[in-house]
């Protein structure tokens, strides 16, 4: 009875010391929400911008052309760029965009394409190694605060792939496996294909002018509309990771709340077990006194 005393008191230690773990976990989220949220926002009026003079280009000069506007390609190689996070402790959310990534692979593989996975994030990164995946590129460390350097450097990636045939290596489709922040207990898992671009041509008022200015581009407005769509695609990629930042320090705090609630659960149930050990103890030794004190009158009565 000791021993399973001893046990019971040397466990709720343990789970206390664990719920102030996870309970400091839960508000170092909750502050970093707060900056992903900020930072979300603050680059919503650049991708604006850039959605909204690609789209004026394109309204005003119907016949540029461009290759990654070319929806006529060869999509029989397919990237696919998985966004995950670079710790755990957030829930499902790395399994759910993994699992998703795999799904989005295998239809490609079933509509006879060959995906090519690029994996942002530490978590992705070490679970396509363990099941001994390849993966063309790979970029960790910057999951919770990444930097539009990073949104760079991977469009630039996407984009030299897109840019190359696909009999050279080449991709003819990329597409992005997120995770959306919907609100602080709602992150949805995403699938979006950004390339080749979907640019939706500007509404016309009831005069049937364009709503939208018509810009004069230099040098030329094709040349114009090559620096835009390459800023587009990166301004894109950016809010993504932006957007899947957001979602993971907000799955992050709600798996660490969770995981408080319950250590404070397990540490009540052990500690009515402890104090029913302890009383079981308390009761035994009491029968003992009293059969020892009875053994004892016996023997004085004889």
């Amino acid at each position: 009875m000791a021993a399973q005393l001893r046990a019971l008191r040397s466990r709720i230690r343990s789970v206390k010391s664990t719920a102030k773990i996870t309970r400091a976990q839960e508000l170092v989220a909750t502050a970093n929400i707060s900056t992903a949220q900020n930072r979300l926002a603050a680059a919503k009026p650049y991708a604006d911008q850039v959605t909204a003079a690609v789209s004026a280009l394109v309204s005003h000069h119907n016949g540029i052309a461009h290759p990654l506007l070319d929806h006529g390609r060869d999509t029989g190689r397919a990237a696919v760029l998985m966004m995950t996070s670079d710790r755990g402790f957030c829930g499902g959310y790395n399994v759910n965009v993994i699992k998703a990534t795999d799904q989005l692979a295998t239809a490609l593989r079933e509509q006879g394409g060959e995906p090519v996975v690029y994996a942002e994030g530490q978590r992705g990164i070490d679970n396509y190694r363990f099941r001994e995946k390849p993966t063309a590129a790979e970029w960790g460390g910057r999951s919770g605060h990444p930097t539009y350097e990073l949104a760079a450097e991977i469009g630039a990636t996407l984009l030299d792939a897109f840019s190359r045939p696909v009999e050279e290596g080449g991709v003819g489709a990329v597409h992005i496996v997120y995770t959306e922040f919907h609100s602080m207990l709602e992150q949805r898992t995403t699938v979006r294909r950004i390339l080749p671009l979907a640019v939706e041509d500007a509404e016309a008022d009831a005069a049937g002018g364009v709503l939208l200015p018509a810009y004069d581009f230099e040098p030329t407005p094709a040349a114009a509309l090559d620096g835009l769509l390459r800023q587009y695609v990166n301004a894109r990629i950016w809010h993504m990771l932006l957007e899947s930042a957001a979602a993971e320090w907000a799955a992050r705090r709600t798996a660490m709340m969770a995981a408080t609630d319950n250590a404070h659960d397990l540490v009540d149930r052990l500690t009515r077990e402890a104090n029913e050990a302890r009383q079981a103890e308390i009761t035994n030794e009491l029968s003992e006194i009293v059969a020892g004190a009875d053994a004892l009158t016996a023997a004085d009565s004889d």
